[in-house]
């Protein structure tokens, strides 16, 4: 298993022949120490064409929009609590369906209504993505993302990428204010 720290790219279908099914499995814990709210965190994919774009709503994965077309990308539900052991929030991808012109994956996680409830990411500790195989369970990838946010409402914590042929993984770590709307945005999507 390979740990990566903020920024660090590395194989993953290269160092893993054969691999087709993933399991990305992302966890988090949150403090509470302020607020009265339940967090519910949401992991979401993007699925990226060459320009960094998701060409449609079609391409964005989250919990009320489990599946793109050909099932390659799959949510496996809403966790709305982030309690227990474990990732919180799944997400199976088989890389052999994934569309030609998506040539990237970006997964993050935002925080819901965090403006209602006056929370962000500087309140949310532990949190880390990891990648499986689905087909073994055993986990190839980690990646911790520490504690370096405030006041950040929505993440991008991570992408699959292709790469001469193969998938390699990129460890992002990057924070946005303006929570899902922003990542849209960000993504070429209208919020």
């Amino acid at each position: 298993m390979v740990n990566l720290s903020k920024g660090q790219k590395v194989d993953l279908t290269k160092t893993n022949p054969g691999l087709k099914q993933i399991l990305v499995g992302l966890g988090w814990d949150t403090n509470k120490y302020d607020g009265g709210h339940e967090f519910d965190l949401d992991a979401a994919a993007f699925m990226l064409g060459d320009n960094g774009k998701a060409a449609s709503e079609d391409d964005f994965i989250f919990y009320n929009h489990t599946s793109d077309q050909v099932g390659s990308v799959v949510h496996t539900g809403d966790n709305l609590t982030g309690e227990g052991e474990g990732d919180d929030e799944m997400i199976q991808i088989d890389l052999s369906k994934v569309p030609a012109n998506i040539s990237k994956i970006d997964f993050t996680v935002t925080i819901h209504e965090a403006d209602v409830r006056n929370q962000n990411f500087g309140q949310v500790e532990n949190a880390y993505i990891r990648v499986l195989n689905q087909e073994t369970g055993e986990e190839l990838i980690r990646f911790d993302l520490g504690e370096d946010f405030s006041v950040e409402t929505a993440i991008v914590v991570a992408e699959l990428y292709r790469h001469s042929g193969e998938w390699k993984f990129n460890a992002i770590g990057s924070g946005f204010s303006g929570g899902l709307a922003a990542l849209c945005r960000n993504f070429g999507l209208d919020a």
